[in-house]
C-alpha cells in the first residue's frame, strides 16, 4: 500500500475547534446552518456551502460549487487556515466517552483504490460521486478525508503511541463531547512510516466511499499528476474501530392489518425471544425481541442481520423491495439510540422500527475481502471525523 506525506492546509491553532466541523454527509441543509450560525469560521460554509446561498438552492447548483470556493478563499485570506510549510504525517486521537482511536493522517493513492489494495464493502450511486468530484475540482482540493482501517501492526502502534507524548498541535472537545486531539509527527519519520505501511498488504474504507471515489474519478481526469493521484484519509488500526448499529424505520405495513402483520412476523422469527441472531422490533408502543438462525451454507452477505432482516420480513412482508431507493424506508444511526427510533413511531412518522445489532469490523473485513458489498446502510462509524482540520490540495 502506497502511503505519503502532504503539506496540509490546516487551521492555524485559536481557531481550529471554530473550524472543525461534522461531516457535510451526516447533517442536512438546515442542521448544518444551525451549526454554523454566529460562526463565521465553520467549515460548514465550505463542505455545505448552500447554507449562506437564498434558501432553497440546490445543494449541488454551480453556486453552490462557486460559493464553497469562496468560503475556503475566505478562510485562506483572514489567515483562519494556513499552508502548512512541510510535507509530514499528522496523528489525530478521538476519544468519545470511554471509547478512543489514534490514526495516521496521510495522502493515498487512487492506483491503489482502483487496483483493490483499498477495499470497499459499500456500493456508491454516481449521484454523490459527481457531487464530490465537481467539489474536488472547483476546490483544487479534497476538504474531508476518507476513513480507513488495516490490520493492527505493531511497530506503527509504537511510532504513534511515541507521537501522542509530545505536545499536541490540536487539543479540544467539539460541542458533542467528543475530543479531538492532533500531533505532528516530525519530517525524519516520514521515510519510515512509508516503508512499514508498504508491507501492509491490504487496507479497507470504513467510512467515506463516496470521497475515496470522487478522488478517484478526478485522479484519472487529471492523468494521475502530481497530488491528484493523492487523496485524504485517516487510517486507524482494526482493534480501535467502533461500530455502531444502523437500524431502520419503515412508514407504512404495506397495507396489513397489525393483526396479519404480526402473524406474518411470526412465521418468520422467533417472536419475544433471543436466540443466536437478533434484533428488536417496536411497534405499538412496545419494544419485541425478534430472532433466528442463520442457514446452514449462507454466504458472508447473507448472514448478516440485516440481510436476513431485508430478505425475510423487509422485502416479503413490507414490501421494502430495493432499500437504496424506496421512499418507505428510512435509516438511523444507532448514535442516536432507541429512544429516537421509539419516539419516531410514536410520533405516527412511522409505523414500525427495527434496532440492530452492529455489524462487526471481522465482518466487514471479511466481505470486503470476498470481494462482496454489504447492503445500504449497514455499518455507522462512530466518532467521525471532523472536516476542516486538514485540506489536500490537488494541484
Amino acid at each position: 500500500m502506497n502511503i505519503k506525506p502532504f503539506a496540509a492546509i490546516r487551521p492555524n491553532v485559536k481557531d481550529a475547534a471554530l473550524v472543525a466541523s461534522v461531516p457535510y454527509d451526516v447533517v442536512d441543509t438546515e442542521e448544518a446552518r444551525t451549526l454554523a450560525s454566529g460562526n463565521s469560521k465553520s467549515f460548514l460554509h465550505v463542505s455545505r456551502p448552500e447554507i449562506d446561498l437564498p434558501e432553497g438552492t440546490d445543494c449541488s447548483s454551480p453556486e453552490a460549487y462557486a460559493q464553497a470556493r469562496k468560503a475556503l478563499d475566505a478562510l485562506l485570506a483572514d489567515g483562519t487556515l494556513v499552508e502548512d510549510g512541510e510535507s509530514v504525517f499528522y496523528v489525530y486521537r478521538q476519544v468519545m466517552g470511554s471509547h478512543s482511536q489514534t490514526g495516521i493522517v496521510a495522502t493515498f493513492d487512487t492506483k491503489d483504490y482502483l487496483s483493490g489494495v483499498l477495499k470497499q464493502h459499500e456500493k456508491t450511486r454516481r449521484d454523490k460521486e459527481d457531487d464530490r468530484t465537481r467539489h474536488i475540482e472547483t476546490l483544487a482540493a479534497h476538504t474531508g478525508p476518507a476513513f480507513l482501517t488495516y490490520r493492527d501492526e505493531a511497530e506503527i502502534d509504537r511510532i504513534v503511541a511515541d507521537a501522542c507524548s509530545a505536545q499536541p498541535l490540536y487539543d479540544f472537545v467539539a460541542p458533542d463531547g467528543i475530543a479531538h486531539t492532533v500531533w505532528k509527527l516530525p519530517a525524519t519519520c516520514n521515510r519510515r512510516i512509508e516503508e512499514l505501511f508498504s508491507k501492509v498488504p491490504v487496507a479497507y474504507i470504513a467510512d467515506g466511499h463516496h470521497r475515496s471515489a470522487a478522488a478517484s474519478r478526478y485522479a484519472r481526469e487529471h492523468n494521475f499528476e502530481g497530488e491528484s493521484r493523492w487523496f485524504l484519509a485517516v487510517i486507524f488500526p482494526a482493534s480501535q474501530l467502533r461500530i455502531l448499529p444502523y437500524n431502520r424505520l419503515v412508514a407504512d405495513l404495506n397495507g396489513l392489518s397489525d393483526e396479519e402483520f404480526i402473524a406474518r412476523v411470526t412465521e418468520r422469527f422467533a417472536f419475544g425471544k433471543k436466540g443466536s441472531r437478533n434484533c428488536r422490533m417496536y411497534f405499538r408502543g412496545r419494544w419485541t425481541d425478534l430472532s433466528w438462525s442463520i442457514p446452514d451454507g449462507a454466504d458472508v452477505v447473507s448472514a448478516l442481520d440485516v440481510s436476513y432482516l431485508q430478505d425475510n420480513l423487509l422485502a416479503p412482508v413490507l414490501g421494502i423491495g430495493d432499500p437504496r431507493t424506496d421512499v418507505r424506508i428510512s435509516f438511523m444511526g444507532g448514535v442516536k439510540g432507541d429512544d429516537e427510533l421509539a419516539a419516531k413511531v410514536d410520533s405516527g412518522e412511522y409505523a414500525v422500527a427495527f434496532a440492530m445489532e452492529p455489524v462487526s469490523v471481522q465482518e466487514m473485513m471479511a466481505i470486503a475481502d470476498a470481494g462482496a458489498t454489504m447492503p445500504p446502510k449497514s455499518t455507522w462509524f462512530e466518532p467521525k471525523l471532523r472536516s476542516g482540520l486538514f485540506v489536500h490540495a490537488v494541484t
